[in-house]
């Protein structure tokens, strides 16, 4: 008991130790009378426990602690008892009054409470991945070695990371290794009985959503690299189809030989080879690579003859469109299909999906080439978290393909600290800020960007800012950090790190279509640090400037 979103978990065959990623909450920092910043937690299982959620997080100190409050608006009562046991006095328990201690996190990380260093920063979403154990009666060359014999392989899916973690004689975590993951978000993992980590890559919507195979080889030697594509993947019969292996690599350097399949009893060895499947079908073609010491990478395609797939544009609302929770947002699709001529509007499919830092939750449909959604207001997540809205088209044809659109809704209120990409800059840990945190330690020409963003209705930006050092100027930027000046903000010192003020300025010569924005940090060299920026609003046709 006491877990909050046991996401992903695995067993460890050889003690029955069971690991566990859980999801914790979000808020944005600690509330000394309320409870702790967002963390979450890999937690190993040996005996029933109970895990603390919702009274208890972490290593379960006091700030890790929730207060006992009374809902809706307080007091504010004292903090849970972890250590002898929390007290459930809700009005609809008609179990156990006093809970079970609550056990300690395993590993936790994020929040005000820190994390490993071998963790890197980002979102936080853990996955419970596989034990290792040693096989030595296996005959298999590409099995893991002996050294990571009962090592914990802790995966994380917002961050991009897979982490072979020791598990001491007693049960603890000891020493966190790097692996040599070149994949996105890992969803799931396990060993196979080769020896090998099988992989399961969710990928990022670019559709590089694979499966993994990784082996170890003792010697120098690393297998070749395949990477196929194709110049179309569906159309009416004869379907001519032009393949490419660029991107095959060997590490080593060494030239490759090519071994397509393609999956009709044709093949060829051509490293670009052309073909035309003449019979409907769906095929799967295949291209093998192979180095000069006989090691191999294989890499497969889906190509359906007879039948093309739709084409699907998402035409209403545009990637990078403004909009608040609570808004109704009109949509509009443009589906074509060669084979079903005619569209039947109500196949046409259109989802809300809220988006939480990298993953995102499925939230309502509708069906029709055009409509309304009302997106909800959000009341799962703190108010500074990283959330925004996607929508996503899709339609399948009679033939059951299936082809997706979607855009990405920007809030008009966003935290600096959620960009996508920086340079020079750092994130500075303030208590007054929104979220606990700011865009911090700016020099003269540092930057960090946003996208998508669609402006062509905003016409005004509020900025939350402040500086205890010389100030200066806040530009926003289409494009490049040198692009087309939307906007720009004279930033005056503020009196101290920690005392925000709101500034307001126009926006004009916004792109008609989707950017990236640049906020700019400006002022005089050799300064230092010239202010901070916490968060930004774009104001809108109709809407007011605010700093929420």
């Amino acid at each position: 008991m006491g877990f909050r979103n046991p996401f992903r978990m695995s067993v460890d065959k050889s003690t029955g130790a069971v690991y566990i990623g859980d999801y914790g909450p979000d808020a944005g920092s600690t509330d000394p009378n309320r409870g702790p910043s967002g963390q979450v937690e890999f937690n190993r299982v040996t005996q029933p426990g109970n895990f603390g959620w919702p009274y208890c997080t972490g290593t379960n100190t006091a700030s890790e602690t929730y207060g006992e409050y009374t809902f809706p608006s307080g007091p504010a009562g004292g903090k849970y008892a972890c250590a002898t046991g929390p007290a459930n006095n809700s009005f609809r328990n008609t179990g156990l009054a006093t809970l079970p201690p609550a056990q300690p996190a395993w590993i936790r990380y994020a929040g005000d409470a820190g994390s490993p260093p071998e963790f890197g920063g980002g979102s936080e979403s853990p996955m419970a991945g596989p034990v290792y154990n040693f096989d030595a009666g296996l005959d298999s060359a590409v099995k893991f070695p002996a050294s990571l014999d009962g090592r914990f392989f802790a995966t994380e899916y917002g961050r991009k990371w897979i982490k072979p973690v020791e598990v001491k004689a007693d049960g603890s975590p000891g020493v966190i290794d790097t692996f040599p993951w070149t994949g996105t978000q890992v969803m799931d993992s396990a060993f196979g009985p080769d020896g090998a980590l099988y992989v399961l890559d969710y990928g990022t919507g670019a559709s590089n959503q694979a499966l993994y195979r990784i082996e170890y080889l003792a010697g120098s030697n690393r297998s070749p690299v395949a990477k196929a594509a194709a110049d179309r993947t569906s159309g009416p019969t004869p379907l001519a189809v032009t393949f490419s292996s660029a991107g095959s690599n060997d590490p080593e350097g060494g030239n490759l030989t090519y071994a397509w399949d393609f999956g009709d009893g044709a093949t060829s060895t051509d490293p670009n080879p052309g073909h035309t499947y003449t019979t409907a079908g769906t095929y799967n073609p295949t291209l093998t690579v192979t180095d000069p010491e006989g090691l191999t990478g294989t890499a497969s395609l889906v190509v359906t003859a007879g039948n093309s797939a739709p084409t699907v544009t998402l035409d209403t609302p545009a990637d990078g469109t403004l909009f608040s929770f609570g808004d109704s947002v009109p949509f509009t699709v443009s589906v074509s299909d060669p084979e079903d001529g005619t569209i039947d509007c109500s196949k046409v499919k259109v989802t809300y999906l809220l988006g939480h830092d990298s993953h995102r939750h499925q939230i309502t449909s509708k069906n029709g080439c055009s409509g309304t959604i009302d997106v909800p207001v959000d009341g799962e997540h703190d108010s500074a978290a990283n959330i925004y809205g996607v929508f996503d088209a899709e339609y399948t044809d009679a033939g059951g393909l299936t082809t997706h659109s979607d855009s990405v809704l920007q809030p008009r209120h966003r935290q600096g600290e959620h960009f996508a990409a920086q340079n020079g800059i750092e994130v500075a840990p303030h208590g007054p800020a929104e979220g606990g945190a700011t865009v911090g330690y700016t020099d003269d020409g540092d930057w960090v960007s946003f996208k998508p963003y669609v402006l062509s209705n905003a016409t005004s930006i509020t900025a939350r800012v402040a500086s205890g050092g010389a100030g200066g100027t806040l530009e926003v930027r289409a494009g490049s950090a040198t692009g087309t000046l939307l906007s720009s903000l004279t930033v005056a010192p503020t009196g101290g790190w920690e005392n925000f003020v709101n500034l307001t300025a126009d926006v004009n010569n916004a792109p008609a279509g989707s950017t990236e924005l640049f906020f700019v940090f400006k002022g005089p060299t050799g300064q230092g640090s010239l202010f901070d920026l916490d968060a930004f609003t774009f104001n809108t046709q109709g809407a007011e400037a605010s700093s929420r």
